[in-house]
């Protein structure tokens, strides 16, 4: 059975490519969100087995909804993707509970690899 993964990001194009990158690949993405309260209620939900987390988003920033989905689930896996020059964000989205980042513009190709690498 395919893995699955929800998609959170507030920009319908950032979610539109990940999915196209994600489904190519064997993934199946069973849900998208566009802010951090969206993405804690779906995971909470579906339960997906990763999570793409954009950090800055309206109601509640990335960060939030990582520690929101910690608490739910300890081993949640979650792959942040934020743009350049958000590196003390990166941080600190990793040391909430993040397993690995993707910056923004995307390489399809390190999508996929952070995928296998946390999926296995």
């Amino acid at each position: 059975m395919a893995k699955t993964v929800l998609i959170t990001d507030d920009t319908a194009f950032m979610r539109m490519t990940l999915r196209n990158v994600i489904e190519k690949n064997g993934y199946d993405v069973v849900g998208e969100a566009g802010d951090g309260e969206e993405a804690v209620a779906l995971y909470q939900e579906l339960k997906p087995d990763m999570v793409t987390m954009d950090i800055t988003m309206p109601k509640m920033d990335g960060i939030t909804a990582i520690k929101e989905i910690m608490k739910v689930d300890p081993q949640a896996k979650i792959i942040v993707c934020s743009a350049m020059g958000q590196k003390p964000m990166v941080i600190e989205a990793l040391s909430a509970g993040a397993k690995d980042f993707l910056v923004k513009p995307f390489d399809a190709e390190r999508v996929v690899e952070s995928l296998r690498k946390i999926g296995s």
